[in-house]
Formats: C-alpha cells, structure tokens, sequence
C-alpha cells in the first residue's frame, strides 16, 4: 500500500525493503568467516560479518520500529500475527539446541571405543560445575526476575521501575557473557579437543550467543522506553524481547544440568 494511501483494514502490508536481502548476505558473511576462522584462524572475516549484520539488524529494526510507533501499523490483529511469529520463531530455537543436546548424549550414553569407551573422555579435565556455572545459573535466573519485574512495571506504567529493571538486566546479561569468556579461556580443552569439546563448545557457545543477541534486544527497548516507547497496550517489542530472555534462561537451566552436571 502507499504511503498516505486510504487504509480499510486492520491487516499491515509491508512495503518493500532492502533490509531482509541485505541481512541474509550479512548472515552468509557471518558464517561463513566463522568456518574460515576456525580453520584458519584468520579472523577479520567474522569481524566484517559481525559488523554487517549488527548494522542491518539496526537498519530493520529502524523500519520496524517507525511502523509501530509512528505510522500506527501495528493494530492489535497485526500484533497477534506478530506473537504467533514469535513463538515459532522460539519453537524453531528449542528445536536447534535440541540438535546440539541430541549429539551430546549421542557422544556420553553409549560412548564408542575411539574414546576409551569412558565419559568424559580419557584426558579431559571437566569444568567444576559448582564453580562459574553455578554463578551463571544465579544470574541468569536473577535476570530472568528482574525483566519479569520491568515486564510487570510496564504494564502499571511505572517508566522508572521499568528501565531500572531493562538496565539490571541487560547488565547480568553482559557479566553473564564476561563469565562465560573467562571460562573459556581457563578451560584445559579446546573446541578440537574430539568430540567433548565439540559439544561443550558448540552447545554452550552458541547459548553465549544468543545470550548476546537477547542483550541486544534488550539495550534496543532500553532506549526506546527512554524514547517514550512502549505503553501498557502497545509493546510487543518489548514482549518479544522478554520471551526471548525466558526462553535463554530456560535453555542455560538445561545447559547445566546436562552438560556441566551430569557430563563431569
């Protein structure tokens, strides 16, 4: 539909945007300077993806956000479509990590002769769960209250409660991720350390970056409620970023329990 053009339904009809193709080839760049790095060890590639894809995101979410919040695009049936695309979108990212849990118990289960038929493998020197993990867990549970508590002032319309619980979880979520580097970096195996630290790494690491992501998208509604964004009948964006967070939480519970528990 046109601009400024007679609108007779309640549906959004996107218009054209350069941003989806853009971020798919940002994406690919992404990727597969990761695969280079880690044969490689050349990193700039990943740094030039990086950078690509945080400024697309920043460009479509830009749209996004001056459809909702300036064009009043986002009627309430538009808001459902956008939930229900949401919780998929969260289904299709349980069904991911389940890849990566289905190969770790693959690996400790039945373990295979080529690694002493022993797990953990012979030689590798586990992580003590009860010792960062352990912090990790409380800080993201801690995280998890505390966007559940902005969540809560946003629907009184309590605007100071709301962006002190926004700011204190963005800032776990940032000693999260300093947690878990110096926990990579003090671990004795690496991630070509057979098939043990494929899974550690690969499971764990890419928890670490969707921690990241759900950081990202909480600094975006940060700065729009200090934008005067988000009231209690209109904040999906918010809602969105919430129930990602939830989700990241709920993934780490398993992480651990599985993964640095059990596995050690």
């Amino acid at each position: 539909m046109a601009s400024g053009a007679k609108r007779d339904h309640e549906y959004h009809l996107v218009n054209p945007s350069v941003w989806p193709l853009f971020t798919s080839i940002a994406v690919l760049v992404l990727t597969t300077g990761t695969v280079y790095f880690l044969h490689s060890k050349v990193w700039w590639p990943v740094l030039l993806g990086g950078v690509l894809t945080l400024y697309c995101m920043f460009m479509w979410f830009r749209e996004v956000v001056i459809e909702a919040e300036y064009k009043g695009d986002h009627k309430p049936i538009v808001q459902l479509g956008l939930r229900y695309g949401m919780v998929l979108f969260i289904a299709s990212e349980v069904m991911f990590f389940v890849a990566w849990f289905w190969a770790f118990f693959d690996a400790s289960l039945i373990p295979s002769q080529s690694i002493g038929g022993t797990w953990p493998p012979k030689g590798i020197e586990v992580l003590d769960p009860w010792h960062i993990p352990l912090i990790n867990t409380l800080i993201l549970l801690l995280s998890g209250t505390t966007v559940t508590w902005a969540h809560h002032a946003l629907l009184e319309n309590d605007r100071k409660s709301l962006e002190t619980g926004l700011l204190l979880t963005i800032l776990l979520g940032i000693i999260f991720t300093g947690f878990q580097a110096y926990e990579y970096a003090q671990a004795s195996f690496k991630l070509s350390s057979g098939i043990y630290g494929s899974t550690f790494y690969l499971a764990t690491g890419f928890h670490g970056f969707h921690v990241f992501i759900g950081t990202l998208f909480l600094i975006v509604c940060y700065f729009r409620v200090r934008a005067g964004h988000h009231t209690p009948d209109h904040h999906f964006g918010f809602e969105a970023a919430a129930w990602y967070w939830h989700f990241v939480d709920v993934v780490w519970l398993f992480l651990f329990a599985a993964i640095y528990v059990w596995g050690s």
